[in-house]
């Protein structure tokens, strides 16, 4: 299994980082992309994919949340970033008009900033959208022919979102979202319509804990062990046999990823 979206970096790893990928590799995860949120963030990520060659890999890009940081400076710096070999896409890029961390116009030039530094690369893009669908296909349709490929991670729309995203060729990552019974159920119904080729399967940890799982941790923390809960949580929706769905979900994060 590869764990397309894991935020490493975060201070809940910070105790047993190493720890975590130990877990992981028990836990039959072959890969993990580490995501980069920030500048500060995207280094950390690709100084520990460096130091782990072969099993994480890192993105770069700014998060919508911290768009508000970016400055003349930003782009300069995400780009050595992401000439580094452990780097294999821009992101995490996008939207996010749920929180507004940042201002709306300030996010959606950075979101443009780093298309146009991934078209440039020919680098695959890490996207992040929240409640702000519209503007985020404005922004990304007429660069979406200028990239070798791109992955709305988290997925939580509505079918029409779905299908927006599918008829621009898009990937779609799911997360243990799907496992809650209370948030996930429209999700739980609409796995089904994303390609096999289109899929691809993340934690985000250490957040969305699988609300399903039998035994959870007291810190609540997720972690890319969790991976293959969610694996077969999705495979049950999708009705498909688990291993077929990993083996399917892996290949496409390898090609995407290109490692």
């Amino acid at each position: 299994m590869i764990d397309i979206g894991v935020n490493l970096t975060d201070r809940q790893f910070d105790e047993d980082r190493d720890q975590v990928i130990a877990r992981a590799k028990t836990a039959d995860v072959s890969a993990l992309i580490l995501t980069g949120t920030n500048l500060a963030a995207s280094q950390v990520a690709a100084d520990y994919a460096a130091s782990q060659p072969g099993f994480c890999y890192a993105t770069a890009g700014i998060h919508p949340h911290d768009a508000k940081s970016f400055n003349a400076q930003s782009l300069s710096a995400l780009r050595a970033l992401a000439l580094r070999t452990e780097v294999v896409a821009i992101g995490e890029c996008g939207l996010d008009f749920n929180r507004d961390f940042s201002p709306r116009p300030q996010q959606e030039a950075v979101f443009e900033a780093q298309l146009a530094l991934a078209a440039e690369l020919q680098l695959p893009v890490f996207m992040h959208c929240r409640d702000a669908h519209q503007r985020f296909m404005d922004i990304l349709t007429p660069w979406r022919e200028k990239l070798p490929a791109a992955v709305l991670h988290c997925f939580t729309g509505s079918e029409d979102e779905l299908k927006d995203c599918l008829a621009l060729n898009l990937h779609i990552g799911i997360t243990g979202w799907i496992c809650d019974e209370r948030r996930g159920q429209e999700l739980q119904q609409l796995v089904s319509l994303i390609p096999a080729n289109r899929l691809m399967i993340e934690t985000d940890s250490p957040y969305l804990l699988p609300r399903d799982l039998t035994v959870k941790p007291k810190s609540r923390r997720n972690e890319p062990a969790y991976l293959g809960h969610i694996a077969h949580r999705i495979a049950a929706c999708r009705g498909e046999n688990p291993d077929q769905l990993i083996a399917e979900t892996s290949a496409t994060s390898r090609a995407f990823f290109r490692i």
